[in-house]
């Protein structure tokens, strides 16, 4: 393999992971919280539509990633009303929210754009270019040329990992998680943790909405989002619940979802359908070798 193809490579795994791995630190805060949160799907989804909605109205990127903020606190806050205060089933909410987005966002694109039959786009976020780091073979261009929604979460990642591990809001977080009646006992007041938690949650999955709008196709498709949801809840799994393990999943099913556009440019004799099942079926394989002790809360879901 060439280093030109090599970098190439890299570029798109690394863009295919972004999405993925914002809506998986997400999940794990709210999962080391006790709330599985099913709705990442619609998340990213209403993010990504929001930012390019907004984006293409004002001609800002920077205020369709406000605009998506905003609507994942928004929602994310009616998500852990009904969770958190209703006591309501965190899977039938979740399938909601994610049902909700699909057709909410398609209607309002319609409404707000109409059918055009043309794909209507936005200018791509300015990449910002690491001096030196920038110069290395392969990883230069795909780590250190990017935008800056692409550097912030690659922050979060060292950021959830001292959060929850070396922070009070982090033990407050775990203990909701795996013993919410003893951490009541010591204080700790769960509902708002889990709710914060949740809002945490909702904000990332739209910034990973909105980096797959506006940084990497620089356009809104109806159902973008593509299943990428749960794929970020299996990443939370095999990446067994710690946020260097999410970092590495997330890298590698970026990884897979860029090597089957690779197969598909080689133009084998195969089906082209057999190659877009590539990630998913990584999924499923990578979920039945990490059966077992997933470092799960003990209170999750309950």
């Amino acid at each position: 393999m060439s280093i030109d193809l090599a970098s190439a490579m890299a570029v798109a795994a690394i863009a295919m992971a972004i999405p993925l791995l914002y809506a998986a630190l997400g999940e794990l805060l709210s999962e080391k919280a006790g709330i599985i949160n099913i709705g990442l799907e619609g998340f990213i989804l209403l993010g990504a539509f929001t930012s390019f909605a907004v984006a293409h109205s004002s001609g800002s990127n920077l205020a369709g990633v406000g605009a998506a903020i905003i609507v994942g606190v928004v929602v994310a806050a009616g998500f852990a009303f009904l969770v958190v205060r209703c006591a309501a089933n965190q899977i039938v909410v979740g399938t909601a929210l994610n049902l909700f987005a699909v057709g909410a966002t398609g209607v309002l694109y319609r409404a707000m754009f109409g059918v055009t039959g043309s794909v209507l786009t936005v200018e791509g976020s300015p990449l910002l270019r690491i001096p030196l780091l920038a110069d290395l073979p392969v990883v230069g261009e795909a780590l250190f040329h990017r935008t800056l929604l692409l550097y912030v979460c690659f922050a979060l990642v060292p950021a959830c990992a001292f959060l929850l591990a070396r922070t009070r809001v982090g033990l407050e977080i775990r203990m909701a998680g795996e013993n919410p009646r003893a951490a009541a006992a010591q204080g700790v007041d769960v509902a708002r943790v889990r709710a914060l938690a949740l809002v945490a949650c909702g904000v990332l999955g739209a910034l990973g909405g909105a980096y797959l709008a506006l940084d990497y196709t620089h356009t809104f498709v109806e159902g973008m989002s593509a299943g990428r949801g749960f794929i970020a809840l299996a990443i939370v799994i095999v990446g067994r619940r710690w946020a260097s393990g999410i970092l590495i999943a997330s890298l590698l099913f970026g990884g897979v979802t860029a090597l089957q556009f690779h197969f598909q440019a080689l133009a084998f004799d195969v089906p082209f359908q057999f190659f877009l099942v590539l990630p998913y079926a990584a999924t499923l394989l990578l979920l039945a070798i990490s059966a077992g002790d997933t470092n799960a809360p003990a209170s999750l879901g309950k």
